[in-house]
C-alpha cells in the first residue's frame, strides 16, 4: 500500500519501483505534487498553505522518509509515518 500518511486532507504516498532521486507524492483534492526529499523541490501544483504543511511534515520526518525509500528499493513495504498535528 503506497499511502504512508494522511493529515489535514493531504495524502502522502510512496511507490515501489519509483525513479530516483528519493521523493514522495502528495495529493490534496484535485492537486498532485511530487516532492523531492533531499531538496524539497516540487513538481506539480499544490496550494501554498498545504504545501507549507507538507514541508513542515518533511522537516519532522526526513529520516523516516529516507528509511522508507530504502525499504522500497529493497522490495519491502514502507512504514506509516505520524501525521502533522498542528
Amino acid at each position: 500500500m503506497p499511502e504512508i500518511c494522511r493529515f489535514f486532507g493531504i495524502i502522502i504516498l510512496m511507490f515501489p519501483d519509483d525513479h530516483n532521486p528519493p521523493h514522495f507524492h502528495a495529493k490534496y483534492g484535485n492537486y498532485k505534487a511530487l516532492i523531492y526529499i533531499n531538496k524539497g523541490d516540487v513538481e506539480g501544483r499544490f496550494p501554498r498553505k498545504e504545501l507549507n504543511r507538507v514541508y513542515q511534515w518533511l522537516d519532522l520526518h526526513y529520516d523516516e522518509l529516507m528509511a522508507n525509500w530504502e525499504r522500497l528499493k529493497k522490495g519491502e513495504e514502507p512504514l506509516p509515518i505520524e501525521p502533522l498535528e498542528k
